[in-house]
Formats: structure tokens, sequence, C-alpha cells
């Protein structure tokens, strides 16, 4: 029998966004680089040309182990 090996994907869990996804949310914070942050569900979304109290709506096109990125629609 052969083992299959899981990734990082099997270690730490699916992520809560996939590359597509859009979804409404407020910006809460800014990141080191001034871009707008925001968690679903923990998961860190960067989103550039935001700061914190915007509500955008945005789509996820980049995701990451740690983090993913998004723009506004």
């Amino acid at each position: 029998m052969s083992k299959e090996r899981k990734g990082i994907e099997g270690i730490i869990g699916s992520k809560p966004v996939k590359v597509g996804d859009e979804l409404d949310v407020v910006v809460t914070e800014v990141s080191r680089k001034g871009d707008g942050l925001t968690r679903v569900k923990g998961f860190v979304v960067f989103i550039p040309n935001t700061k914190p109290g915007d509500k955008v709506k945005i789509k996820i096109t980049n995701v990451r182990p740690n983090y993913a990125i998004a723009q506004v629609i």
C-alpha cells in the first residue's frame, strides 16, 4: 500500500475562500503595505485601495496558504 500525501491543505484544512468568490465585506484594518484588510472566518484577505470602514463588494483573485488577495468590483 502506498501512502497519499495530503499536502498543506490536509494539514491546515480548507480555506474559507476560493478564487472567483464574490463577497460583501467591511475593511477592518490596514496592512503594513497600506492595503485594506478584512477577515473571512478568520482568514486574512488583502484588498488594495481600501481603508478601514469601507464597505465593499470584492472578488477573490489569489489564494495563498495564509491569506488571499481580492479586488473591489
